[in-house]
């Protein structure tokens, strides 16, 4: 399987990624091991995932959500939880 998903942090900025392991992804972010912009902050939490069978999938579903689109669609799908 593989996963794209979004991280946020306190200062509710978001992080989008994938990763064909999940847990282990999120603890190397946890970790400060993550990529250039999840390592200079801490206390990420993993707020949305989806699960594709295949890598295609899901690196060209983070693309697009990592897109002026796809940041419309984040916005719309999550509301409740970033309005809070």
């Amino acid at each position: 399987m593989f996963y794209v998903y979004i991280l946020q942090n306190k200062d509710k900025s978001l992080y989008i990624g994938y990763s064909s392991n999940l847990k282990q992804r999120i603890k190397d972010h946890l970790d400060g091991k993550g990529g250039r912009t999840t390592k200079n902050k801490i206390d990420w939490k993993l707020i949305y995932y989806e699960a594709y069978l295949d890598k295609g999938d899901a690196t060209c579903r983070e693309i697009f959500l990592k897109s002026g689109s796809g940041r419309r669609f984040i916005n719309k799908q999550l509301r409740q939880y970033l309005n809070k």
